[in-house]
């Protein structure tokens, strides 16, 4: 077996375990009531699928029927997941705070790329997946 496909392994036991034993409240942050945005059609599907999304943005509106906060510290209670839909160059500090309020996995969209962070996220003991979307991956596990 390849490196790749034991890379490629390892990461789709991980996107599996996330998205069906990790838990059920998904911090999206990045998601506001702008439909043409990513973040609010994954927040669609994600809930379709039984999560529960809670909308993190400086705006705190609430989306698809969920309060919003203006960032990860503020969400009153657990959040298993966080989602992160901000660029890059803004994704690491988002991981490190996911870790700071206990999340248990952090998953950087499409696009969302720090080898750092994700190192940082994984040595601290979460799962972590990167320039993926669940929307895309949920449904393939069948």
């Amino acid at each position: 077996m390849s490196v790749d496909s034991t890379t490629t392994e390892s990461e789709s036991e991980t996107i599996r375990r996330i998205l069906t034993a990790t838990g059920d409240t998904w911090a999206i942050v990045g998601l506001s009531t702008n439909r043409s945005r990513a973040a609010y059609g994954v927040a669609e599907v994600l809930q379709r699928f039984g999560k529960r999304v809670v909308p993190v943005h400086p705006k705190a509106e609430t989306v698809h029927g969920e309060q919003g906060y203006a960032s990860l510290a503020d969400v009153p209670f657990p959040v298993d997941v966080v989602d992160v839909f901000v660029n890059s160059e803004l994704a690491g500090p988002v991981a490190d705070e996911a870790v700071a309020i206990g999340a248990k996995a952090v998953w950087f969209q499409l696009g969302v790329i720090d080898e750092a962070a994700c190192a940082r996220t994984r040595e601290a003991g979460l799962d972590m997946v990167m320039d993926r979307c669940p929307a895309i991956e949920i449904p393939r596990l069948g």
